[in-house]
Formats: C-alpha cells, structure tokens, sequence
C-alpha cells in the first residue's frame, strides 16, 4: 500500500470546521477517555486512609478546591493553552519536545546528521530563526559545546518516555479495576474480591485484542460511550452526590496524554473537545460526588467509598456498565500515546526495532505495534492480578504520570527560550509556577513508594536501561563505520574498472554512512574478481522532524569521477514517515539517480549540498512528487503501449531479448549531451539485468582493554536486543534470492 501521497493529511488552519469538529468528536473516545473516568477513584484513593470528617465537612470543600484548581491549572491551562502549542510540527509528546529542542540547539542523538537536512521544509516550518537574546544563544552554544549536557537531556527525556510506557501499564489497571468495583454494592466483601479481578482481566484481555483495528475504528466506537459517560456523571442528582496529596495526581491522569496523541488529532480539535465538554464535565461530576459526601460522610462499610455511593440505587446499573465502557475507552488514550511515544524513538534511535502497522491511510499518525501491545497487556494483566487494589495501583499510576508532566515542564523551559526565542523571565515563571505545584505532588507520590509507587520506577528503570543500551551500541557502531571507512584516494588508484571484471546489474551497498566508501566494499573488492556495473551505496537514515516531503526524499550523488559508474543514495524519513514497500521504494531509487544524471550539470537549478570527501549531493524527489522528471517504465509486452510524444524522449535498452523490458522515459531536455545518454542507458541495462542486495550483517564486540561495564553493555546488552528484535526495515521485504549478507566484527 502507498501511503506517502496521501499519509500526511492532517487538520490545519484552512481545514473546515466539519473536519475540526470530527476530530475533536473522536479525540473524546480516544484521548480523553481516561480523564473523564478519574471520577470512579479520586475520591476512593483520596480517602483511603484514617479521614475523619468533622461537622462542618471542610475537608470534603478542601478536597473540592484541590481538585477544581489542579484541573484548572494543569490540564486546562498548562497542557491546552501552553503545552500544546510546542508540537514539532503536529506532533507531540516528551520526544516530541526533545526532537524540537535538537534541530535548535543541534544535540540530536542521531549520529548521521547533515547539514543538508536543515534544508528540509520541515526543518524551518515551525519558524526557527535566529535568536535576538543572548541569554538564548549562550544557552544555545553551551549546549552544543558540552557532550555531558546533551546527554543529561537525552536522559531527561528517555526518563520522560519510560514513564509514559509505564503509564500505559498501570492506567488500564486502575481504570478498568475501578470500574469493576462497582460490583461491591450487589455483594460482600468477602465475595467481590473474587470477582472483581477475573472480570478486570477479561476486559483487559478484550481491550488489547482490539487494538489492530486502530486508532480511527476505535475512535468513532468508543466516542459515544464517553459522550454518555461524561452527560452521566455531570447530570446525577447533586443532593445524591483528598488524606495526603498523593491521592490528587490522580485528578489529572491523563493530561499528558492530550500531547503525546497530538499526532492522532489536530491541536484545535483536542482543546475545543476539552475546554468546552470533558473540562465542565468533570467539575460538575466533582461537586456533585462533594456535595454527597458531605450529607453522607458517614459510612460503616468504608471499603465502598467511592463514586458509586453517590449513585442513585435505581440507576446504579446501568451507570455500572456505562462506567466499565467507559474505563477500557480511558485506557485507550495511554495505549495510543505509548505507540506513538515508541515509534519515535525507534525511529530516532533510542529503541530496538519494532513491526509497526499503519491503521489508516488518511490520518499519518495512526499506528498499531503487535510487540508492544501483548507486552503491555501482559504487565497490565500482572499488574491487576498482583495489587488488586485501587490505592496500590493509583499509587503507582500518580507518580508515573506526575513524573512526565515534571519533564514536560524542564523541556518546556528550554522550549520557550531556544525554540519561541522568548524572555528567559517566562521561561523561569513558567518552570516555578508549574514546577513548584507538580514538585508537591511528585513529593507527596514519592513517599508512598512501598505501597505501590515503586512499579513505575522499576518498570522505567528497565524500559531505561533497554533504551540507553541500543542508543549507545547503535552510536558506538556508527563511530566503528566512520573510522574504518575507505578513503576516495584508494578508489581513485583503482581506475575505472577498480581492478575487477565489471559485470550488468546493480549492486546496492547498505550503509549508515553518510559519506566516504564503507570498509564492506572494499573487502568485496579485494576478494572478489568481479562486481556489478553500477554501484549504488544506499542509506535509509531518519531525520529529526515528523515528515520529510517525497520532493525532498533522495540526496543522490556521484562517489569519484563519473566513469566509474558509483552513486550515493540517502534515502530521508521523518519519525512518523511511511516506508513504501520494496518494489515502489526500488522504482523510486533507480528514477531518483537517473534525475540526478540527467540533472548533473554545473549550470543546474536543482540545489547542490557540498559534503566531505568533495561529494556533492542534489535533492531530488520520489517518482510521483516529480511529475517532470524521469519516469521507469517496467513492460513484459512490447514497447508499443506507452506512445512516444513529441515531448518524451524515451531511451530504450540496445538487447531485445530479455524477460521484462524497462526504459526511462525522459523529459526533452535540449542540453542533454551524448555522455549522459549513455550513461542512463547503462543504468537501464543494469536494472533490466536485476539488482542484488548487499547487507552488513554485525557482530559488535567491545575491543580489547574496554571497562567491565562497557563490556556487560556491548557484549550482552546490545547483542541481546540485536539478536531478539527486528532487523532494518528494508531488510524483512528484499528478496532473499537476491541477497548477499556479509558478516564484520565490530570492536568499539
């Protein structure tokens, strides 16, 4: 399925307000799903602990107030108004923040950065310009100066990122578990406790078995139940109807949620769904739940304080089961946001390689991920069957939330000074005013660590140490490939031929360089008494922004003088980009370095990036963005089916007797010389002779005198993760017939 022409459609400014308003009407079954059900165990894991109400109910009013300014401030004006507005060009969520603040102040922890990527659209289309305050540039060159600064904000945000994984562990638990115990009204004590987690697992189970179906299905089925929850719980008869503050962060679960589905949705449809329905919703479920407890604070069977007290008993059934619908849309939010969160960092290496499943053809950032959705139904599953307890496990979902929302607010710090290049005096308010209220709740989490709060912990400690394994192996190898390259010297010495038979076909060379010849290819040369007529050496590597535009796909090359029949191709994706399938990428390749051919001239418009090596690249697009380029024509019939025009010139291969004929129909170019025709006429006799696929496959040791710690990482940790999760992408579709595997060690 091509998906590049049509993935990146996202609601903008000009989009109607029917495409708002849809969007906004499924971001409530997907984004806000959780924080609308927060009502069933606020008040519960509030008051867990010895609260004695007094007469006058103050503490029912202070819980109150707690809990209309910590929505006010955090959810409604932190993350809708502010947070918000700092997308990476629509997308959001800490490594969204993280992949912003790299392309300003360059501390991305992609190692084959080039100064061609800042040429991206993409790039510049969040305004970056040069900063007028020097505090902003100091901060800025600091950052850049200092390796051990940019690892602490690696760290800072892959911290971040952990606890959003763990997050989305612990909120269906807790969602879905209070939503069951609603079941303790019909029976006793004893009996509901072996009811509860049986039927919390099924749903659970159910939850996670939907998720291939995506973001886009789920959205429309689950909006309905949280339209009803919310006009439920806002509606009860307010005359029917938090001991220490570790029990409030539950109050704002799943504001973070809000960003890191940014991508899901559009940032118009997410706050006009918040401010004017979940937003008045909530505070009127709140009050209503104060108001009956303050008429009815004494209760002899405390294990049921909770929402379903203020409950009328002749509805209390049907809310029951509105309450469980709602609970498995709330952790859809979590679950939709953590595969969001990991696809970026896979795809800007900080994670091992996952299978990613696009569920939607429209919306670009609809994902589904098999691995990590049955590890997470897993954890939630032990998670649930372990505790079984809504205090224990609101806990550990409040400080793993309150831990995120503190890294949101240090990026953001950053974010206002070095990306809206604004007064450092807001920077500082902002972090002070948000940081001070969210540093007590993160205080107040903490100290329940034995009683729960150590499962995000440990979960994020694991979830760490996995991340900051694979970015440091992956860094470490990428190092090995730049020191061991070959120098364009050597191939120069070897002539046009390079020493060997030079055979038809295409030989594509798999690399993560950038630039100069990679140590395989000279191995092949010095072992091997022939090679391929045409050389390609071909890296796929992401860039530090969402999208790159398929006119900006390919930097392409030549690597020595132009008889020697060797090009470099970089393949360009963003952190949300599609990967066409190998046949359609393939197409695109081969067009991509006949443009160049046909375009490589002195006098050309199409614009030229010098690099190392004087290697000098031209930014040319894929097939279907260059409707005026060069176009591959793959026929098993004759060639009288694509008539030539008068504006065509076609160039056909000079054999006849070939199972599939291919030719590049080329737009008239009147400066186009006899060398460059015949050299597209190579390329094509190459490519009608077939391509051949050759791939490092690396062994990657710590060398002889490394620390006993670099060598637990390197040759246990890294070669674990190597070993047990997916190879490249564009590994899993070549055909295997064609491929050629070359195993190196590699001693970092």
């Amino acid at each position: 399925m091509d998906l590049e022409g049509v993935i990146r459609t996202r609601p903008n400014k000009k989009d109607s307000w029917k495409t708002v308003l849809t969007l906004a009407y499924q971001s409530l079954g997907v984004v806000y799903g959780d924080l609308s059900t927060s009502p069933l165990y606020v008040y519960k894991s509030t008051f867990a602990e010895d609260i004695h109400h007094s007469e006058t109910n103050e503490e029912i009013y202070g819980v109150l107030s707690f809990v209309f300014w910590t929505l006010t401030l955090i959810p409604l004006v932190k993350y809708v108004f502010i947070v918000l507005r700092a997308d990476d060009n629509g997308e959001g969520g800490t490594f969204a923040l993280y992949s912003l603040l790299s392309r300003h102040a360059r501390v991305s922890s992609l190692p084959n950065c080039q100064l061609a990527d800042e040429e991206l659209s993409e790039y510049h289309k969040d305004g970056i310009v040069a900063s007028n305050s020097s505090f902003g540039s100091s901060l800025k060159s600091t950052l850049e100066k200092h390796r051990v600064l940019q690892k602490v904000l690696l760290v800072l945000a892959l911290i971040g990122t952990c606890m959003v994984i763990g997050d989305g562990v612990l909120t269906p638990a807790i969602s879905v578990f209070s939503a069951v115990s609603g079941l303790e009204l019909s029976t006793s004590k004893e009996q509901h406790r072996y009811v509860e987690v049986p039927v919390a697992c099924v749903i659970l189970i159910f939850l996670f078995a939907i998720q291939h179906y995506g973001t886009h299905r789920v959205g429309f089925l689950f909006a309905p139940v949280v339209i009803v929850w919310l006009l439920c719980i806002s509606s009860i008869d307010p005359e029917r109807r938090l001991d220490v503050l570790g029990g409030y962060t539950v109050v704002y679960h799943r504001s973070e949620a809000m960003f890191a589905d940014l991508g899901h949705f559009s940032q118009l449809s997410i706050q006009i769904a918040f401010t004017f329905v979940v937003y008045p919703s909530l505070i009127l479920a709140y009050m209503g739940q104060a108001a009956y407890l303050s008429k009815h604070h004494v209760i002899e069977t405390d294990y049921r304080i909770g929402f379903y007290e203020s409950v009328p008993e002749k509805i209390r059934w049907p809310v029951l089961a509105i309450a469980i619908l709602a609970a498995v849309v709330g952790s859809q939010a979590i679950i939709t946001g953590t595969f969001s969160i990991i696809k970026q960092c896979s795809a800007l290496g900080c994670f091992p390689r996952v299978k990613i499943i696009h569920t939607s053809s429209k919306i670009h950032g609809q994902i589904y991920i098999p691995e990590i959705n049955w590890t997470l139904m897993l954890l939630t599953l032990a998670v649930t069957i372990g505790f079984r307890d809504t205090k224990s496990m609101g806990n550990a979902s409040g400080l793993a939330v309150i831990t995120v929302m503190l890294v949101t607010t240090c990026l953001m710090s950053l974010v206002i000074v070095l990306c809206w290049h604004k007064n450092i005096f807001l920077a500082i308010c902002f972090i002070l005013f948000f940081g001070s209220i969210e540093a007590l709740y993160f205080s107040a989490s903490l100290i329940k660590f034995c009683e729960g709060a150590w499962v995000p912990i440990a979960l994020s400690l694991i979830f760490l140490m996995v991340m900051y394994v694979w970015h440091y192996g992956t860094f470490k190898k990428y190092e090995f490939d730049v020191q061991n390259k070959v120098s364009i010297n050597w191939l120069l010495s070897l002539g046009p031929t390079l020493g060997i038979v030079r055979v038809r076909g295409i030989g594509l060379i798999h690399t993560e360089l950038v630039s100069g010849i990679p140590a395989i290819f000279s191995h092949f040369v010095t072992n091997l008494p022939a090679f391929h007529q045409v050389v390609v050496f071909l890296c796929i590597k992401s860039v530090p922004v969402p999208h790159v535009k398929p006119d900006e796909r390919f930097l392409v090359g030549r690597v020595g003088p132009r008889e020697y029949r060797l090009y470099r191709c970089i393949a360009r994706y963003g952190y949300h980009d599609v990967h066409k399938d190998d046949m359609e990428f393939e197409k695109d390749l081969i067009c991509s370095i006949a443009e160049f051919i046909r375009s490589d001239k002195p006098e050309s418009s199409v614009k030229l990036e010098t690099l190392e090596d004087d290697e000098k690249l031209t930014v040319v697009g894929t097939s279907s963005s260059n409707l005026d380029g060069v176009r591959l024509s793959v026929d098993e019939a004759d060639f009288s089916e694509i008539a030539s025009t008068s504006e065509l010139i076609e160039i056909r291969p000079t054999t006849e007797k070939v199972r599939k004929r291919v030719r590049f129909v080329v737009p008239e170019t009147p400066q186009i010389d006899r060398d460059t025709v015949d050299e597209l006429q190579e390329l094509m006799e190459a490519r009608e002779a077939g391509m051949a696929f050759i791939l490092g496959h690396s062994y990657v040791k710590a060398k002889r005198g490394s620390s006993l710690m670099k060598k637990l990482v390197i040759n246990f940790g890294y070669d674990f993760l190597r070993r047990n999760f997916r190879g490249p992408t564009y590994a899993l579709s070549i055909p295997h017939a064609s491929t050629l595997e070359v195993g190196m060690v590699y001693h970092v």
